[in-house]
């Protein structure tokens, strides 16, 4: 992963160096245009699983907890391919994340985003 990884939320428009524009929700947001978001790559299968959203959701101070249950999920078969195409579109040149949400830092992509880092710095 030696391009840039960005995240970005999938209502502001998209700029000439987000590179792939991969959306990671489980869910296409609400009053979005497929034609206007210009995402390239919908990755459900790393999205977190609908009830770890919703539970995040209805408690966001746990954060902490949230990021665990979710590195928990990524380990499953479906969740490891979709990373394993992550990274080769992260080999091939910057990719930005997707998301939703309307918290900038304690969102799924952004979870996602030190996963991979961590993932890259550690023995995986």
């Amino acid at each position: 992963m030696a391009n840039p990884l960005t995240i970005k939320r999938v209502y502001e428009p998209p700029a000439k160096n987000d590179g792939t524009r991969i959306l990671v929700d489980r869910l296409w947001p609400r009053g979005i245009a497929k034609d206007k978001a210009r995402i390239d790559l919908w990755l459900k299968d790393i999205a977190p699983s609908d009830g770890l959203r919703k539970r995040f959701h209805a408690t966001p101070e746990n954060w902490d907890e949230f990021r665990d249950a979710y590195a928990i999920e990524l380990k499953a078969t479906a969740a490891q391919a979709a990373a394993k195409l992550l990274r080769d579109y992260l080999r091939r040149g910057p990719v930005t994340l997707l998301y939703a949400a309307k918290d900038a830092t304690r969102n799924n992509a952004f979870a996602l985003k030190l996963w991979l880092l961590h993932r890259r710095r550690g023995p995986n």
